[in-house]
């Protein structure tokens, strides 16, 4: 009797090069992760934000002199966003991953026949969602209450996502690499934080001493927030298109480090 064609052999593939039903449900069980608690995950963000910008005014009062030509909370609001965009794509592929683990549960993602870019693809999914929520409703924020229209909105755009995508890579990294929350507050207190406090984000690095401005052009996340700026308010301390350069091959090597771990199944297979 012929095989039928639709018997499939064992061990056989089921479907193409790519799970698209298998990756479509990691990815959307990763965006679903942080809808369902919005609250922590995008509204708590959003707060955070306006308790910047409105100590900062406080504290600096309206005398603080301009800035990159305008007014130093508009220049200060895209270093802000971007800050708080890589901060919860980091957050959301790392938690994910380091809850699994801990958890023992992270059979649930390593069982189903998906492949190490597929999970990757999955994961970051979720990490650029919540970028993108939080970035537009700060952005909804600052039009609201500064009158802050972005200058080139589609690079800010752009530069936003190569920030979700370039801290979720890591935070996929950080989550594979640490085996319990301890390790992975310490990332988060000693890698990530100062990556993105010393960048830029509260002051141009113009105004810094030669031996910091040097080192702060060699940070990734100091070109994220030079570029999302740029589409903000239309200036910069650096040229747009080296940031876009640094910042693709910047998400593009941390990506392909957290392709390697979990195609390999690094601290994740026992």
């Amino acid at each position: 009797m012929a095989q039928s064609e639709y018997t499939v052999g064992l061990g056989e593939r089921r479907f193409g090069r790519v799970n698209w039903l298998g990756l479509q449900t990691l990815a959307m069980r990763e965006i679903k992760r942080f809808l369902v608690v919005w609250t922590q995950t995008l509204m708590a963000p959003l707060v955070t934000a306006g308790l910047f910008l409105m100590i900062f005014n406080l504290a600096i009062g309206p005398n603080r002199g301009d800035v990159m030509g305008v007014p130093f909370l508009q220049f200060l609001a895209p270093g802000i966003l971007t800050m708080t965009v890589i901060q919860n794509a980091f957050a959301n592929t790392s938690s994910s991953i380091v809850i699994s683990k801990v958890q023992g549960n992270i059979v649930d993602t390593l069982m189903p026949p998906l492949s190490g870019f597929e999970v990757l693809v999955g994961y970051l999914s979720g990490a650029v969602a919540r970028g993108l929520f939080v970035a537009l409703g700060i952005s909804l924020g600052l039009f609201l209450v500064l009158g802050v229209v972005p200058a080139h909105p589609l690079v800010a755009l752009v530069f936003v996502i190569l920030g979700a995508l370039f801290l979720g890579g890591l935070g996929i990294v950080a989550g594979v690499f640490a085996e319990k929350f301890d390790q992975m507050a310490a990332i988060t207190n000693f890698i990530v934080t100062p990556l993105a406090f010393l960048s830029g984000t509260f002051y141009s690095v113009d105004a810094l001493p030669p031996v910091l401005r040097a080192l702060s052009h060699i940070n990734p996340v100091f070109y994220l927030i030079d570029g999302v700026r740029f589409g903000v308010i239309g200036a910069s301390d650096s040229a747009p298109l080296l940031g876009f350069v640094v910042c693709s091959l910047s998400a593009l090597g941390v990506c392909m480090l957290g392709w390697v771990m979990l195609r390999s199944g690094y601290r994740l297979k026992p």
